[in-house]
């Protein structure tokens, strides 16, 4: 029973080992990524500020483009689970509107620096994905907009038209809650908020409607 506990100890400090090294190398290359940009930040800059030796690295990653695919999948990770959360919770078409923007803004808000360094650098991204972020982002939308049709939630008209209204109103907000998030940290979630908000009440009264949320 002894042996059995101690090797269980063993499993979960190699475990807790490994998650603490994985995280200490995405946050350095968050950092590198952030004050060099992608193209100028090599593997050898990420591993100095970690502390980590060389062949650790390898352990992990066998290349930077591996790196920025952890990052960017971990934000897609977190907008289709937002999405799956919220879907069950939209019976009508304003909830809809609102619960597909607030899972994208906090997603955006809980990790800003990704959302920014994604669009300073999309020919990264579509080498490692063949599209840009948001079109990954909008990629998970799709399915939802047209489920919403279906259910009548939304009316049945052009869904090329209605994806590009979606799609440009995302591409500019999340920017800018990215932007105000990594400003004030601690304000990502009422930033997401206000931010999901202010789209529902543009797509479903237009502009007279806006000055009411003031």
């Amino acid at each position: 029973m002894d042996m059995l506990q101690t090797t269980d100890d063993t499993v979960g400090k190699r475990e807790n080992n490994r998650i603490r090294n994985r995280n200490a190398i995405l946050k350095a290359a968050r950092e590198c990524f952030r004050e060099k940009g992608y193209d100028n930040s090599t593997i050898r800059d990420i591993v100095r500020r970690t502390g980590l030796a060389a062949g650790t690295f390898y352990n992990y990653f066998s290349s930077k483009q591996d790196i920025f695919a952890a990052l960017l999948t971990d934000f897609l990770n977190r907008l289709n689970t937002n999405l799956n959360h919220y879907r069950q919770t939209s019976d009508t078409a304003r909830e809809f509107i609102h619960t597909a923007y607030l899972a994208l803004f906090r997603a955006t808000a809980d990790d800003p620096l990704v959302y920014q360094l994604a669009h300073r650098n999309d020919h990264a991204i579509r080498d490692l994905f063949g599209a840009d972020l948001l079109g990954l982002a909008m990629l998970a939308l799709d399915e939802e907009i047209h489920s919403a049709v279906k259910r009548e939630l939304l009316p049945d008209v052009d869904q090329d038209y209605l994806r590009a209204a979606f799609s440009g109103v995302a591409y500019e907000m999340s920017l800018r809650v990215a932007r105000r998030s990594h400003e004030s940290p601690g304000k990502g979630e009422h930033e997401a908020q206000q931010a999901a908000q202010f789209a529902a009440t543009l797509f479903m009264g237009g502009l007279t409607q806006l000055p009411k949320l003031s």
